[in-house]
C-alpha cells in the first residue's frame, strides 16, 4: 500500500469514528498532495493546524490506529513520585539527546533496566524511532500523551528550577542608606548596591523566566530614587513581572550593561545597542539589548530604560503551512515566492509578525543551487542556507545593498526598504532575475504601491517588479480550555467589523475567561493576512495610475481577484472560534 492510500485508509478510519466528515478528509488529501514535493506533513499536523480540529481528538484516533497506548493519569494530577521518576531518568541520559527529543515533544516518562517508554504528543512522528534508537535500552515503547500533560510534565520538571530567584525575597529586604533628596550618583555607590543586593542573580533570573515564560520582550523601567519596574511582552501585551524596590535604577542597568557586549557601563547620555547569549535548558539564547536615556522626576539623576528582545532559535517558524495563511492568501503567496524573480514585500507595524514570514519564506525556497544572501540590521535569527551579511561601522547597510549587486546572488532578502535608494536596489534585484524580499511599514497592501510611488519609483518599475504585497497583524488566539461563548453579543459589535446579519446568526462568537494555563484568556498568536497579488489588472491600474497611485481602486481590484482584507481574514478567524471581535478590531481599521 503506497504512503497515499496510507493516509487515505487512516482518514477514513478517523471519518467513520465521527472525527472528520468527507470535506475534512478530501482536504486534507488535497493539502497533502501540495505538500508531496516539499516535507510532506502527517495527518494529524494537518487536522489540528489546518483544520482547526481538536488536537487530542485526533492524536488520540490516530494513536488508537496505530495501537500506541495513551499514557492516562486518571485523577489528572502529577505526582512528586511521577516527576522525580522522570528526573532520574533525564539524569542519565545525554543532554543534547533530551533536547531533541523535547523539541519532537517527547518526554522520557518510565524505565527499567533494559526497557525505556517515551511519552509523545505525536507518537506517529518519524523522527522519534531513530532518535529513540540513540537510547541505552534494549527495548522501547512509545505512547501517546496528551500534548497539555506533556507540556505540564515539562513545565514541572525544567521551568520551575530557577536557581537565580531563590534571592527575591532576599533583595527585597536589603535596604542601601538613600538619601532622598541626592541629585547625583557615583560609580562606587553603584558598585556597593551591586555587590549588597546580589542584582547579578536577579538578572540572570529575569533572562531565564523571560525564555521559560515565552517572553518576546524584557522592559526594565526606572520608576522611582530606589525602585525599577520589570515587564514581559507576553502574547504582544506587557505584563508587570516584578518591581523591585529598595535598590537603585542605575544600579541594576549596570548590571545589565556589564553582561552585554558592545555596550559602554559609563555611558549614560546616549542610545547604546548590545547583545548577551546565554545557554538556557541546554538552548542557546540570544538576547538583544537596547538602552536609551530618560527623564524622571528627579531631572538629575541619569535614568536609563532598558529593553531585550528574546531571541529563541526554537521559536522560528520554517514551514510555511505554519504561518496560518488562509487559502486564497497561501495560494497567491506560494505562486509569488516560487517565481524566479520579482520581489515580495510585507508590510505590518513593529511586532507584526514580519520577520517570521519572511524567515518562512526563505526556508521554503532555499536549497543548495541558490546563492541566497541577506542584508538585515540586526541580523535576529540564523537562517540556514543563507549568507547573512554583518553590518558595522566599516559596511553600512547602504554599503551593503550596492555590494550584493555583485556578490552573484539568486535570493536576496532585504531588512527593510528604507528609503529612495534602497527601494532602487531591491527593485533592480528583482527586475534582473532575482528573487527578492523585503518589508515596508504602511497600514495596508495597497498602501506599499503609494509608498514605493511617493518615494520616487516609477509605476511601471512597481508593476513589473512586484509580485505580491501582503500586509499583516498578529491578533491573539483564546485559550481552548477557557474560552466562553458570547451569550450576551451585542450585534452592532460584529457589524462594525463587516459582519452580515446572516453571518451573525450562524458564528458562535467566543470571549476571553483566563485561566492558569494562559495569559488572561489568551495563550499565543496567530496572523491575519491581506495579500494582493499582482496580476496583470492591478499591474495595469498602476501603469495607468498618472500622477497619483489610486489605492482605493486596487483595494477594489483586488478583492474582485478574491483577495481578503485584514478586516475580513479576521472575521474569517472570528468564526474559526479562535479569537475575539475587540481583538481583531483593536489591529485593523475599517476596510
Amino acid at each position: 500500500m503506497s504512503k497515499v492510500d496510507t493516509r487515505r485508509h487512516i482518514g477514513e478510519i478517523l471519518k467513520s469514528r465521527g472525527i472528520i466528515n468527507g470535506n475534512q478528509l478530501e482536504q486534507v488529501m488535497k493539502i497533502q498532495m501540495e505538500d508531496h514535493d516539499r516535507s510532506p506533513r502527517r495527518l494529524g499536523q494537518i487536522l489540528h493546524k489546518d483544520l482547526g480540529l481538536d488536537h487530542h481528538l485526533v492524536m488520540q484516533a490516530i494513536s488508537d490506529v496505530f495501537a500506541f497506548r495513551e499514557i492516562d493519569i486518571s485523577d489528572g494530577s502529577i505526582t512528586d513520585d511521577i516527576i522525580e521518576n522522570i528526573e532520574n531518568i533525564i539524569e542519565q541520559l545525554p543532554k543534547d539527546l533530551i533536547h531533541k527529543l523535547l523539541n519532537l515533544n517527547v518526554i522520557p516518562f518510565s524505565a527499567t533496566k533494559n526497557m525505556i517508554v517515551l511519552a509523545a504528543a505525536d507518537p506517529t512522528d518519524p523522527e522519534i524511532p531513530d532518535l529513540a534508537s540513540r537510547l541505552p535500552f534494549k527495548q522501547l515503547e512509545i505512547a501517546y500523551c496528551r500534548l497539555e500533560l506533556f507540556e505540564e510534565l515539562v513545565d514541572r520538571i525544567f521551568h520551575q528550577k530557577n536557581d537565580y530567584l531563590n534571592i527575591l525575597e532576599e533583595i527585597e529586604y536589603t535596604h542601601t542608606d538613600i538619601d532622598d533628596n541626592e541629585d547625583q550618583i557615583n560609580e562606587e555607590e553603584i558598585d556597593a548596591e551591586i555587590n549588597q543586593s546580589l542584582l547579578n542573580s536577579l538578572v540572570e533570573g529575569m533572562l531565564v523566566e523571560a525564555v521559560h515564560k515565552g517572553a518576546s520582550d524584557i522592559h526594565v523601567i526606572p520608576s522611582g530614587l530606589t525602585t525599577t519596574d520589570i515587564y514581559f511582552r507576553l502574547d504582544g501585551k506587557l505584563q508587570i513581572w516584578l518591581t523591585q524596590k529598595n535598590v537603585k535604577p542605575e544600579a541594576i542597568a549596570a548590571v545589565i550593561k556589564d553582561k552585554s557586549k558592545n555596550v559602554d557601563r559609563f555611558e549614560r547620555d546616549s542610545s547604546q545597542d548590545g547583545f548577551i547569549q546565554r545557554n538556557i535548558d541546554s538552548n542557546n539564547i540570544r538576547f538583544r539589548i537596547s538602552i536609551m536615556p530618560i527623564v524622571g522626576k528627579e531631572f538629575e539623576r541619569k535614568f536609563e530604560s532598558v529593553v531585550i528582545r528574546v531571541l529563541d532559535d526554537r521559536m522560528v517558524i520554517t514551514d510555511l503551512r505554519e504561518l496560518g495563511l488562509q487559502e486564497k492568501a497561501y495560494e497567491d503567496f506560494t505562486k509569488a515566492i516560487n517565481k524566479p524573480s520579482g520581489i515580495v514585500i510585507i508590510t505590518g507595524p513593529t511586532g507584526s509578525g514580519k520577520s517570521t514570514t519572511l524567515i518562512a519564506s526563505l526556508y521554503t525556497v532555499i536549497d543548495s543551487t541558490k546563492n541566497v544572501l541577506t542584508v538585515e540590521e540586526p541580523v535576529e535569527y540564523i537562517i540556514n542556507g543563507a549568507r547573512q551579511l554583518k553590518i558595522n561601522h566599516h559596511m553600512s547597510f547602504d554599503q551593503s545593498m550596492r555590494g550584493i549587486l555583485r556578490h552573484d546572488p539568486d535570493i536576496v532578502l532585504v531588512g527593510e526598504i528604507r528609503d529612495l535608494k534602497t527601494a532602487e536596489i531591491a527593485i533592480k534585484l528583482a527586475n534582473t532575475g532575482h528573487l527578492t524580499f523585503s518589508t515596508l511599514h504602511t497600514n495596508d497592501a495597497p498602501s506599499v504601491i503609494s509608498r514605493l510611488y511617493k518615494m520616487g519609483v516609477e509605476p511601471f518599475l512597481i508593476a513589473n517588479a512586484v509580485n505580491l504585497v501582503m500586509a499583516q497583524r498578529l491578533v491573539r488566539r483564546l485559550c481552548d480550555h477557557c474560552k466562553e461563548e458570547v451569550t450576551d453579543l451585542h450585534p452592532e459589535a460584529a457589524r462594525n467589523l463587516g459582519f452580515t446579519d446572516q453571518e451573525i446568526e450562524k458564528t458562535t462568537f467566543y470571549r476571553a475567561v483566563g485561566c492558569k494555563k494562559c495569559n488572561h484568556g489568551y495563550k499565543g498568536r496567530l496572523a491575519i493576512m491581506e495579500a494582493l497579488y499582482f496580476t496583470k489588472e492591478i499591474k495595469n491600474l498602476i501603469l495607468d495610475s498618472g500622477n497619483e497611485i489610486d489605492e482605493e481602486r486596487l483595494r477594489e481590484q483586488a478583492i474582485k481577484d478574491g483577495m481578503l482584507t485584514l478586516r475580513a481574514s479576521g472575521r474569517e478567524r472570528i468564526k474559526e472560534g479562535i479569537t475575539t471581535l475587540k481583538e481583531v478590531a483593536t489591529v485593523t481599521v475599517d476596510d
